[in-house]
């Protein structure tokens, strides 16, 4: 009897035991075997921000989760950075350019409507005001725990120009938080990558960032477009090209690449009702994901079974926060704020 018992132990109990334990202390594991995982070397992934719990079952964003004490905040240097390069882009021009030209062959050298690629800056830019009112409201939010919090609006062209570091290219901010940067410049995306790389913390508000390369002119305030976003242009002639210019090196240090526009239909988790616009995708297996958006994409949408999700990467001594949406759309969430106060913590628990 106690050899039929032993038997029957090893080959039903322990292994349904095993199983049980596997698939409840490991979500990554059963995320894998779902097939949500958009390849098999995906290593890192763990939901470690514990607010994620009070999520999925309360939506309870009422108690901040953070040990450290908050007078902590007042010894940080915070740079809000403006992406005064977007704004003029957008501003009736690049995008009359791509329309007018949607149709031309990939074969051929574009020679009309060249001024539409070359845009001065102006701060009566369409989308300006509204990247510095996202920008104000979590300033104020800031202000409001930690008042002695050292904050300073900066822009593309500060970035470009180095004044993130000191004379001994040192860090002069411990945090630097982007909201739409979808156009920069060569020097500023180094720089961006430069400043993390040194032990900075990045916070990447909005999606579809670094996706175009624009080339600064300082004598003129202008910009004009490089390469990027299907298009290459010398200053003479524009052809048809890649989209997103630096698709390997941001999948390196940053963590995730831009998905497309308008192309997923709902998340299975969103405490913020927050409404598709546009996104990130998880493509580093490193990424450390804090919050899992589930996302539903469309028949449009470019990938299938791709992960939208807030998280994490260390690269160099440095680290970046990226939250994966355009998070400018729910930027008066109340929950939305209070989660976005949780990061700063977070940054310096880890």
């Amino acid at each position: 009897m106690n050899k039929k018992l032993k038997l029957f132990t090893c080959i039903f109990v322990l292994p349904f035991t095993f199983t049980i334990f596997l698939f409840h202390f490991f979500p990554t594991a059963l995320a894998y075997f779902k097939g949500n995982f958009p390849y098999n070397n995906f290593k890192e992934v763990r939901y470690l921000f514990d607010l994620t719990p009070r999520i999925n079952k309360t939506n309870d964003f009422s108690k901040p989760n953070y040990s450290i004490p908050i007078q902590h905040l007042g010894n940080l240097k915070i740079g809000f950075v403006k992406p005064i390069f977007t704004d003029a882009a957008y501003n009736s021009k690049f995008y009359s350019f791509y329309v007018k030209h949607a149709h031309s062959s990939s074969k051929s050298n574009v020679t009309k409507d060249l001024n539409l690629l070359n845009s001065k800056i102006s701060n009566r830019q369409s989308g300006t005001l509204h990247n510095v009112f996202a920008m104000v409201h979590l300033i104020r939010d800031i202000k409001s725990i930690a008042n002695q919090t050292q904050i300073k609006i900066l822009t593309d062209i500060d970035i470009d120009k180095g004044k993130i570091f000191d004379n001994h290219s040192l860090n002069l901010f411990n945090i630097l938080i982007l909201g739409h940067q979808e156009y920069v410049t060569q020097k500023e995306y180094n720089n961006l990558k430069k400043f993390v790389s040194s032990g900075g913390k990045l916070i990447a508000l909005d999606a579809n960032i670094f996706y175009a390369e624009v080339k600064y002119y300082d004598h003129n305030n202008t910009i004009s477009l490089v390469k990027g976003h299907g298009w290459a242009y010398n200053g003479k002639t524009a052809w048809k090209s890649i989209g997103e210019r630096w698709e390997s090196e941001t999948k390196n240090w940053f963590g995730s690449n831009y998905l497309c526009y308008l192309c997923i239909k709902t998340f299975r988790s969103n405490p913020f009702d927050y409404l598709p616009h546009e996104e990130q995708y998880i493509t580093n297996p490193k990424d450390v994901i804090l919050l899992n958006y589930n996302p539903i994409e469309l028949p449009n949408a470019p990938k299938s079974n791709v992960i939208i999700a807030m998280y994490e990467l260390k690269y160099g001594m440095g680290k970046v926060i990226a939250l994966g949406i355009y998070s400018d759309d729910i930027i008066k969430n109340e929950n939305f704020d209070k989660y976005f106060v949780n990061v700063l913590f977070r940054i310096f628990q880890y």
